[in-house]
């Protein structure tokens, strides 16, 4: 169990922009490294932060890289141009906040199409790649519909024949592995590491695992995002979580305890020190919040959000200890809370009790609801005085 003492904001913070140093010092490490500034090239910032061109965080080239040392970027000379490849597929990967805290590894299992090692892809025992005789290797039949005396419409539609590769292997040399069509079905298990202090929306890629349609196109890349469930104890902010507790009113006024279980099992045991704590008011955990990614070591805060509960009812006994702890409101010997005191004899004193309010909002619609039922304002007093008298209408003939 660890014994946690809250603490009232302010809050402290630290001179200097981090997140630009550390940028300057990631793109340090880039140009230093020739095997990082190669990915670079190739793949993008992302993947330098990956350390390989497998698995990591998806994303584009980073713009610092390019603007700050004219590496690869719009029209750079540093850099090599894309290949063209299969589309990627995408994946949502619901995770909840305590596999963000801790970090987790999921094995999920894909289907997926890839070149045939047997023929290589060619799609013929021979090796030989056939062009379609139908499609002359375009993947695109072109057909001619008429629409009316000289006049007919030109369609464009994927070859039938090779299905729009564009390539078609006769039956005498076709590989019996993928029956000619270079490409096998394949089944593969990744497994998906969810890290220390990974976020809502981030990307965890597989780059050239998802598969492709055609042998002469490298594959797609495979790319989870990570959707966070909602949790019941806290709330997400950044690297901060929140938490929302109850205290009575005695806890209130003389200090909370309570123990709180964190998202990777252990129990906080939380003391206020005494401190008076006061309706929505907020205290700070310092260093018990989300890890950073990357920096699994340092955390963010954990901010608790108090609501006091109020009793129902004091009975006279209560009363009377409060006071005798709280002391006595001014003027509550004379009932005027501070002003000058009234003679009870005199004629314009009333005696008037409050009644609770349990919905405020609710209460001033039924007020409002009851006072157009009622007509106000159409008559009242104020307009006939501003108006000198009750109006008349005039009748026309």
């Amino acid at each position: 169990m660890y014994k946690i003492i809250l603490h009232s904001p302010p809050l402290y913070t630290t001179g200097g922009d981090q997140e630009k140093f550390k940028e300057i010092n990631e793109a340090y490490e880039v140009l230093r490294d020739p095997e990082k500034r190669s990915i670079y090239d190739q793949y993008g910032e992302e993947a330098v932060k990956d350390g390989s061109m497998g698995g990591g965080h998806g994303g584009h080239s980073g713009d610092i890289f390019s603007d700050l040392f004219g590496m690869g970027g719009r029209g750079g000379g540093g850099g090599s141009r894309r290949e063209r490849k299969a589309d990627d597929v995408h994946h949502k990967m619901k995770v909840t906040m305590e596999e963000m805290y801790t970090g987790r590894s999921r094995k999920l299992q894909m289907k997926r199409k890839i070149k045939c090692d047997s023929c290589s892809g060619s799609g013929s025992k021979s090796g030989k790649r056939y062009k379609c005789e139908t499609c002359h290797g375009s993947g695109v039949e072109v057909k001619l519909r008429p629409l009316g005396p000289g006049m007919v419409q030109q369609i464009q539609t994927r070859c039938s024949t090779c299905q729009g590769s564009g390539f078609f292997c006769p039956a005498s040399d076709r590989c019996g592995k993928c029956s000619g069509s270079g490409l096998v079905d394949d089944t593969k298990v990744f497994e998906v590491n969810v890290e220390p202090g990974h976020r809502h929306g981030e990307k965890i890629i597989f780059r050239g695992e998802a598969g492709t349609n055609s042998p002469d196109v490298p594959p797609g890349d495979l790319i989870f995002t990570l959707e966070m469930k909602e949790n019941k104890m806290f709330d997400r902010h950044g690297i901060d979580l929140l938490h929302k507790h109850s205290v009575n009113l005695v806890e209130a006024l003389t200090g909370a305890h309570f123990h709180l279980e964190h998202l990777d099992g252990r129990v906080l045991q939380v003391s206020s020190e005494g401190q008076v704590i006061k309706p929505n008011s907020w205290m700070v955990i310092r260093g018990e919040g989300m890890p950073l990614h990357g920096r699994p070591y340092e955390k963010g805060n954990l901010y608790v959000n108090f609501k006091v509960e109020f009793p129902e009812t004091v009975t006279a006994e209560q009363a009377v200890a409060l006071k005798s702890a709280l002391g006595s409101p001014a003027g509550a010997a004379n009932g005027t809370n501070g002003a000058a005191p009234m003679n009870e004899d005199d004629d314009e004193m009333e005696e008037v009790t409050l009644v609770p309010v349990v919905d405020m909002q609710r209460e001033l619609k039924m007020r409002a609801d009851y006072d157009r039922r009622h007509g106000g304002g159409a008559n009242d007093s104020d307009s006939d005085e501003e108006g000198g008298g009750p109006r008349v209408a005039c009748a026309q003939q």
